[in-house]
């Protein structure tokens, strides 16, 4: 599918806004130790593409909001990522030694604090929403959103189903319905965040939730695509890991080139989703084409 013929929203411009905010709210007061307070920045603040965050913020745009309006909902749900990434590196977990270039949270502050970290990334995502989002009706919404989305059917549940013994044998439609929940299930609760925030009607939402699921499974497939064809300083992580650690993955499944053409299929799909939006919807098309081409 065409992308729209409008010049590319400037994404530098998002993520700058977003790393100030993010450093904002991760400033603690008195009663935080300091060596947890470092821990939590080294895990939130460090290299990151802010594609779920910057998602809020051009789903709120593009429903008639603002970006200030949906900039709480933006930096909740990078919280939660980053925490999901912490506990996911974890040698119980993934068992991984680098992330985004850089040694892992718990092998820099030991696994103890590494958990610590995570626990309070999520508890502030919702205290962010909660007192930030207005009005209240709002907050609420959103925060059952990320509830969910981040929770036991969501990205908890892909996860645990990810790590299963029996994945290894699984279909391409279990393949997907693991990572629609591992990874999509907050590409759409990004989305339906910032049509939220921005008072959006039920078509706005149907549209946005549509795309980030497609959205979201494209994602998942160009980095297991990563994983295998990357740069490892392109992509910041050691390559290879998902294949020695027995995972199944689309490659694997389907082969490289079939998993391009799939994870091709399901952008065309959320750019087509995005067809009641008209023009507003610019953003999300380039953003699709970006998730797309990335090398990391």
């Amino acid at each position: 599918m065409e992308l729209i013929e409008t010049p590319p929203i400037n994404l530098d411009r998002l993520q700058s806004c977003i790393n100030r905010e993010l450093d904002r709210y991760s400033q603690f007061g008195r009663g935080c130790p300091d060596s947890l307070a470092e821990a939590i920045r080294y895990a939130l603040l460090g290299p990151g593409k802010r594609l779920r965050p910057q998602l809020v913020l051009m789903a709120a745009q593009a429903c008639g909001g603002s970006v200030q309006e949906a900039l709480p909902a933006a930096c909740a749900i990078e919280m939660v990522h980053a925490y999901s990434l912490v506990h996911d590196d974890l040698p119980a977990m993934d068992d991984d030694d680098l992330r985004r270039g850089r040694p892992t949270c718990h092998k820099l502050y030991g696994e103890d604090i590494a958990i610590l970290v995570g626990d309070a990334l999520l508890a502030r995502a919702f205290e962010i929403l909660l007192t930030e989002i207005q009005p209240a009706d709002r907050a609420v919404r959103c925060a059952s959103v990320l509830g969910h989305a981040a929770g036991a059917t969501g990205l908890v549940g892909g996860q645990a189903d990810d790590l299963a013994d029996h994945c290894s044998g699984c279909t391409i439609e279990q393949l997907e319905s693991i990572h629609q929940r591992k990874t999509g299930a907050l590409f759409a609760a990004s989305l339906e965040m910032g049509a939220i925030a921005a008072g959006a009607n039920d078509t706005q939402h149907a549209t946005l939730k549509a795309y980030g699921r497609h959205l979201g499974l494209a994602f998942q497939i160009t980095d297991d695509l990563l994983d295998v064809t990357g740069n490892p300083e392109d992509v910041g992580k050691r390559l290879d890991k998902d294949a020695n650690h027995g995972k199944l993955t689309f490659p694997n499944l389907l082969g490289v080139e079939k998993s391009r053409s799939r994870a091709a299929e399901s952008i065309d799909q959320a750019c087509a989703a995005l067809a009641p939006l008209g023009k507003a919807g610019a953003d999300l098309h380039h953003l699709a084409n970006f998730v797309l081409k990335r090398n990391r």
